[in-house]
């Protein structure tokens, strides 16, 4: 951390200044990349939480083949980041199991251009859709053993009382599970800033990322500062959402203590 600091805000004579942000900032797909960044994580963090949670509460309800299901839902965290982008690549392709499949019911009679550069809504709905498919299991595993530091008398106490599955959830269950949510939150968050390789097997650089930008100037341009800088700012992002949920989702006793 302190050396990519240094990197992006130090000069070539020693000095330090603004210049490496600048060209960062005047990079033609920086506002592109901040953009794609940011949407994604505003669909797939709530969208994989909620995921995360219905499955978490069905293997929690203890139900016949809970225990499968776990296993089954939690195969994606054994798959890199690059695999699970060739999967869904093999899936989303013009010729991939999405087109046959639609094309063999009868429901289309060409394939249909989903990662074509001139789809940019059909990009981004791929992209979104293999990453909570990714990565929605972590955020699973950790409510689920949330789930288990609940005591069961609260529950057994709510479910005595006759409020409703909702009322539960959101009365007893969530209220307990702020902890758990907190840490699944910022993970997943921190993870999603982060997000390429699966970026780069389904979309190239036509939908660049933070992450991917800052990998494009290392690597291609050969420019360890401006990469630097797109680093720090992943960095600083990262820590701002971080302070945000820990701010929102405070349990009652940080409240008390703060």
């Amino acid at each position: 951390m302190a050396q990519a600091l240094l990197l992006a805000f130090q000069t070539p004579e020693g000095g330090f200044a603004l210049g490496h942000v600048q060209q960062m900032a005047g990079d033609v797909a920086f506002k592109d990349a901040l953009r794609n960044t940011i949407l994604l994580i505003l669909l797939i963090v709530p969208l994989q939480t909620t995921l995360a949670l219905i499955m978490a509460l069905l293997i929690q309800a203890g139900l016949r083949g809970s225990g499968l299901f776990l296993y089954i839902w939690t195969i994606p965290l054994g798959i890199s980041d690059l695999a699970a982008g060739i999967v869904w690549l093999s899936i989303f392709t013009e010729r991939g199991y999405l087109n046959s499949f639609l094309r063999d019911i009868g429901l289309i009679q060409r394939p249909i251009p989903i990662l074509s550069y001139e789809n940019p809504q059909g990009l981004f709905l791929a992209v979104a859709v293999a990453e909570t498919w990714r990565a929605t299991a972590i955020v699973m595993v950790i409510l689920v053993a949330g789930l288990q530091m609940i005591p069961r008398d609260y529950v057994e106490a709510a479910e005595v009382f006759g409020p409703g599955l909702w009322q539960r959830v959101r009365y007893v269950i969530l209220p307990l599970l702020r902890p758990s949510l907190q840490v699944a939150l910022i993970l997943r968050t921190i993870l999603a800033f982060q997000v390429f390789a699966v970026v780069i097997a389904l979309a190239g650089r036509v939908m660049p990322v933070l992450a991917g930008e800052a990998y494009f100037w290392y690597g291609s341009y050969r420019n360890p500062n401006v990469a630097a800088a797109y680093a720090v700012l992943i960095l600083f992002i990262s820590i701002a959402n971080t302070v945000l949920y820990l701010r929102a989702l405070r349990t009652r006793e940080e409240e008390v203590a703060l």
